[in-house]
């Protein structure tokens, strides 16, 4: 069966990205052929598309998917033909009308739960959990800054840490996207365009800091960062896309408060089926319970992935944003 899937050859801009059509053959032991209905669209691709994560060349991209089983191999047993099913990883290749996946990186989707919800939720959903609370912890009545309030985590991590009781700043770089950080629960939201954010989390908090940042735009902040963190506070800087953060001076996190650092990555929090399964419950339970709402800004059409990938790294998007397979 003929099958349009996405490659890149070399590292680089969005132009990188190419489509091509492959012949899938059956799926062997193990796996599961998955018909794509909607692909999530996420960072993290441009960072595998641009080199800031070294892969293997030639390489797919996406790891968010939401479809149907079409086929299985010999020895699946969780999911059977007809299933609707979701994956996040860590294999890529969801950029592709269909696909042979391991049957160990699916889970069936509830049927409250559609396709389009789930290619915006399964990814960005479970790197919130970890987050706020495998890694950070964060505890009620805490205060935490969220840079990047209006993105597809950011909302999610702003709506997570108020029903666990947080008091949320979030960072916008536009008045509507500050609507939309507001609108998740922030409490207060800073215009980083306009505004010293270090200055006014200073001012918001009493002079004394916030006790945990969710850094996920890397360099461009990291100062900022450093600045708004209370003593023995917390930075966990997720993400890249102001540049990978790099020389991280011990001296400086004494100096501004015997500050703590982590660099996590979802799969070191989720890496047996019992952590992946309690994560993705808790997940859809803090969307039955309205905490969390996926909202999806933008869709584009599958081979529309090279404007997908520019329209992200400008900026141009809020929220979480779609592929329509």
């Amino acid at each position: 069966m003929g099958e349009r899937v996405a490659r890149i050859a070399r590292t680089g801009g969005p132009e990188v990205i190419e489509w091509v059509d492959v012949d899938l053959p059956p799926p062997g032991p193990g796996e599961v052929r998955m018909r794509h209905r909607a692909v999530g669209l996420n960072y993290i691709d441009t960072y595998h598309r641009s080199g800031v994560y070294p892969v293997d060349l030639p390489a797919g991209l996406g790891s968010e998917a939401a479809g149907v089983v079409e086929a299985v191999g010999a020895g699946v047993t969780d999911v059977a033909i007809g299933d609707r099913v979701g994956t996040f990883g860590p294999s890529r290749g969801a950029y592709a009308t269909a696909r042979n996946v391991a049957a160990n990186q699916l889970l069936r989707l509830p049927d409250d739960v559609d396709d389009r919800t789930a290619a915006a939720l399964l990814l960005k959903g479970c790197t919130t959990e970890a987050l706020v609370e495998r890694c950070a912890r964060v505890q009620a009545g805490q205060t935490v800054l969220v840079w990047a309030a209006a993105g597809g985590v950011g909302q999610l991590l702003v709506g997570w840490l108020k029903a666990i009781g947080a008091t949320v700043i979030g960072t916008a770089g536009h008045a509507d996207k500050a609507d939309h950080a507001r609108a998740a629960g922030a409490d207060h939201v800073i215009l980083h365009r306009d505004e010293d954010v270090a200055v006014r989390v200073r001012e918001i908090t009493g002079g004394r800091g916030v006790a945990t940042v969710f850094d996920g735009v890397g360099m461009a902040t990291w100062e900022a960062t450093l600045a708004a963190t209370a003593r023995r506070g917390l930075v966990v800087s997720y993400g890249n896309a102001g540049g990978p953060v790099n020389g991280i001076n011990l001296g400086t996190l004494a100096a501004k408060g015997s500050l703590f650092v982590t660099r996590p990555t979802l799969f070191d929090y989720y890496v047996t089926a019992e952590e992946r399964t309690a994560g993705v419950e808790r997940v859809f339970s803090m969307l039955r319970n309205d905490a969390i709402r996926p909202t999806i800004g933008r869709t584009f059409a599958l081979e529309d992935a090279e404007a997908a990938h520019r329209a992200l790294e400008a900026g141009e998007t809020h929220g979480s944003s779609v592929f329509d397979v």
